[in-house]
């Protein structure tokens, strides 16, 4: 007979398999975790508290540094902070490279610059999990990206203008956040990437003296103009990192700015993310000739971190905070202060849980370089195409053309596709394939027709026919898995140019790092003598030999760089070449080149303009000569910044040899800044700015050229006639800079941008009166009366009636670019705030007067000699709001 269990033994029974399985849990969770950190389900803070009170003093300054290295004990894995995506995944092998920032900005399109971001941080994403998989976490190969650059192009002098979306603050905080959402991503746990806002703050040049300048402004100007993108990066996109600026600020450093980085960053916004330093900022502190704020490196970087700079680009935290703890400079409780705040940017991102927990570690490797990205970054060059003159609608060109000349230095550069801070592209469309491609039927006549400038040739790779190798053309190449050139080679080889790429794959098979070195040997035996400029571009790092003298040697080059020198070649007699290139990041590149320094360029492009019925002239600048710190002194260049505005004086001369023909001449411009081309706009009927269109740039420009792409740009900067019109390059004081202030007549104003069709504006509703503190509601009507498709980008600027403080003539407050059909009609709304009709007084502080304001909506600026005319010549139309 079975023995009956009482319902009261039953529930006892229950609560101890319960009871049971709790300790089993438990025992399980305790063998799982060995310590709380690693647990997912506890909240952020408390895994960040716990990983730190683990830690000993010199392993939290190690996690501060931009290479912080594995603590093993703790199962806490290395991890490089640096990384970038200005316009596209940079250095990290092959990705897809989109326009250029400034050209982002001439898009006035805020929708498609969050698919921009998107997109990058699609690529990011599967390219760190590649990375991971592969145990690399070196260099660019992690989540944490130093991007965008939101400071104001105030200058068009300054060589990193090109980084930013322009020199309006509204403009560029609208790109900015909407660049950041596309980077950070919704997740309402992980952060698909860190985006990072910089340089805090009050920085654009010039690059020379970066590191000792001591910039002051106003109040006003600091409220008005150099604060407003970086508030908005923090409180509407919750951006996760800010970086610091290299210079000071009212004799504080940037990155030593109680003033910045506590007053205004954390106690005014609120900002709770973390703060890296530009790199190698902080010696600046206390090195020799610049800031002079520190005696010592334990000083200066004691400074920082108690300021509000939490992690390092370069090498002074460690050790340097560990004896600055020692000698009670600073607190331990501010060491944990910034380590918590770089630690609850990994959590955020998920490198402390399972992939399978996070969301973004699904994307799949084939979204890079995908042929969905490829279409966004086509679409992007074509919207930041600007079309600034259109005379006797010389533009569209037909296709029909029997013969056409592409003419110019930047016709079949690459490397003006790219800008600075890129990626490696799979494609590289320049001008000139792009318009061969367009008229398979012409006959398409290029030369190079002049240098970039005086004294910069335009290098190409050194073909196999002038190297040699005994018997064999080009060089011997040995090919070592080290980056010392250690042992013997793992692959000894006949390479017939030097020209690589090393993407996807590493030159040596069995590589498992991106450890890599090469030498090259072999003779250089030129066809013609002459005096040549014999370069070699290449990442990371290398040495020159030429007849057993060393010519010149590189070492932590971050993105592929050229180095040059020029000798006299004799035709038939050898020079001994020897390469040795060394490799430690993830996007291997090297190329040896050359060019005639003496060469006629001219007469071959005048005779490739008489054997054609057009000429395209490609013009502008190179990214080679206006950039970041840069070794380069040249006519109208200073190391990266520019001395004059104009074009370079051989283009000009080109230009002008060119149009005497009396051919019909379109002038395309290549640059990452404002040029004078005053000349071009006397005599030449058709003018593009194409900036640096990314890797499909050529093919966004033919499109314009021939009609399949209708340009709708707009000029995110004001393009000067002189240099003679711009104060003084370090006064960051914004009287009579940028269109809000310059009191001159400007050769194109910002926002000016042609199409090939027309478009009028009607019925503009705003009321008449609004009481203080409401928003304005603005409504328009915009119709496409052309014959063809098109956008506009339809533009709202306000002004006061009395300006207080010599405050802006007129300021951008809202845009929209919307696409029309012929005689179709749009309704445009937008929505001015408070905030935005506040004036700035020179206190800085934000106040409203009860004076009239006056808004104007258009597809341009308002024309300040006829501001208030309802015209549709002008196509601006305007009304006062009287303010109660």
């Amino acid at each position: 007979m079975k023995k009956r269990i009482s319902l009261s033994g039953f529930i006892m029974i229950l609560i101890a398999i319960q009871l049971n399985v709790g300790c089993t849990s438990k025992k399980e969770k305790e063998k799982e975790y060995d310590y709380n950190f690693q647990d997912s389900s506890l909240e952020i803070d408390e895994r960040v508290n716990d990983m730190i009170s683990q830690m000993t003093l010199s392993e939290k300054v190690s996690q501060m540094r931009y290479d912080a290295p594995a603590i093993a004990r703790l199962g806490i894995p290395e991890y490089n902070w640096w990384n970038e995506c200005l316009h596209g995944v940079a250095r990290a092998g092959e990705a897809t490279v989109f326009p250029q920032a400034i050209g982002m900005g001439a898009t006035f399109d805020k929708s498609l610059i969050f698919k921009v971001g998107t997109a990058i941080s699609d690529e990011a994403r599967a390219k760190h999990h590649r990375f991971s998989d592969q145990g690399k976490r070196g260099i660019y190969q992690g989540l944490t990206f130093w991007t965008p650059n939101i400071n104001i192009f105030r200058d068009p002098r300054w060589g990193r203008g090109q980084e930013t979306y322009g020199e309006d603050p509204y403009l560029t905080g609208r790109m900015g956040v909407n660049f950041i959402k596309g980077l950070q991503g919704d997740d309402p746990k992980y952060l698909k990437v860190v985006a990072t806002a910089k340089h805090f703050a009050v920085h654009s040049g010039p690059e020379k003296s970066r590191h000792e300048d001591n910039y002051q402004t106003s109040n006003r100007d600091l409220k008005e103009t150099y604060l407003p993108a970086f508030e908005a990066a923090i409180r509407e996109a919750n951006v996760q990192s800010v970086m610091c600026a290299y210079n000071r600020y009212r004799d504080e450093a940037c990155c030593g700015s109680n003033l910045l980085l506590n007053d205004i960053l954390r106690k005014e916004w609120g900002f709770d993310g973390y703060v890296v330093s530009d790199c190698w900022a902080i010696n600046d502190f206390w090195k020799p000739n610049r800031h002079g704020l520190s005696e010592t490196a334990v000083e200066a970087s004691a400074l920082a971190v108690d300021r509000g700079t939490d992690l390092n680009c370069g090498n002074a935290f460690d050790p340097n905070l560990e004896e600055a703890v020692l000698k009670e400079i600073i607190d331990e409780e501010k060491i944990d202060i910034a380590l918590s705040r770089l630690m609850t940017a990994r959590f955020k991102l998920g490198m402390f849980d399972p992939d399978k927990m996070v969301s973004w570690s699904k994307i799949p490797y084939d979204v890079v370089c995908s042929e969905e990205h490829y279409k966004l970054s086509e679409k992007t060059a074509r919207e930041s195409i600007v079309l600034l003159k259109n005379e006797n609608k010389t533009l569209p060109l037909k296709k029909d053309i029997p013969s056409i000349a592409v003419i110019g230095p930047n016709a079949n550069a690459k490397q003006v596709l790219l800008g600075n801070y890129h990626g490696t592209p799979h494609n590289s469309i320049t001008p000139l394939k792009a318009i061969k491609e367009k008229l398979p039927n012409a006959k398409v006549h290029y030369a190079k027709g002049s240098d970039i400038a005086k004294g910069w040739p335009l290098l190409q790779t050194i073909p196999s026919s002038v190297l040699h190798n005994g018997k064999s053309s080009g060089l011997k190449g040995e090919y070592f898995d080290n980056k010392e050139w250690k042992g013997n080679p793992k692959i000894t080889r006949n390479d017939s140019v030097i020209n690589f790429v090393w993407m996807p794959k590493k030159p040596i098979d069995s590589l498992t790092s991106d450890a890599f070195s090469v030498r090259w040997t072999g003779q250089l035996i030129p066809k013609e003598s002459g005096n040549y400029r014999i370069g070699l571009r290449a990442s990371s790092a290398g040495k020159l030999y030429v007849n057993d003298s060393l010519k010149f040697e590189f070492s932590d080059d971050h993105e592929p760089k050229t180095r040059y020198f020029d000798t006299n070649l004799k035709k038939g007699i050898a020079s001994r070449i020897k390469i040795e290139y060394y490799n430690y990041h993830a996007d291997p590149q090297a190329q040896l080149l050359w060019a005639k320094l003496d060469d006629d360029l001219l007469s071959s492009a005048i005779e490739a303009a008489k054997k054609s019925e057009v000429v395209v002239l490609c013009l502008g600048l190179s990214p080679d000569i206006e950039g970041e710190e840069m070794p380069v002194v040249l006519e109208g260049f200073d190391k990266g910044d520019r001395s004059e505005i104009s074009l370079p004086k051989t283009q000009i001369a080109l230009m002008k040899e060119i149009t005497a023909l009396g051919k019909p001449v379109i002038v395309v411009l290549m640059n990452g800044s404002a040029l004078a081309v005053n000349w071009a706009n006397d005599h030449v009927p058709a003018i593009l700015e194409s900036w640096y269109p990314g890797e499909f740039g050529g093919r966004a420009i033919a499109d314009v050229l021939f009609g399949d792409y209708n340009p709708a740009g707009r000029l995110p900067v004001t393009f000067y006639k002189s240099v003679e019109d711009l104060p003084d390059f370090k006064s960051y004081d914004m009287t009579n800079r940028t269109y809000k202030y310059f009191k001159g007549e400007p050769l194109y104003a910002f926002g000016h941008g042609l199409s090939y069709t027309n478009f009028t504006y009607s019925n503009l509703k705003v009321p008449e009166t609004v009481t203080i503190s409401e928003n304005i509601p603005v409504i328009v009507q915009v119709t496409n009366s052309g014959d063809v498709n098109g956008d506009e980008v339809v533009q709202l600027y306000l002004s006061h009636s009395k300006a207080v403080n010599d405050g802006p003539k007129h300021s951008l407050v809202g845009f929209e670019r919307i696409n029309l059909d012929p005689n179709q009609t749009k309704e445009v709304r937008f929505t001015i705030t408070s905030k935005q009709y506040a004036s700035i007084t020179s206190e800085g502080k934000e106040h409203i007067n009860k004076e009239p304001i006056r808004i104007y909506v258009g597809g341009k600026q308002p024309n300040s000699k006829n501001e208030i005319e309802d015209s549709k010549a002008t196509q601006v139309l305007t009304k006062e709001i009287t303010l109660k």
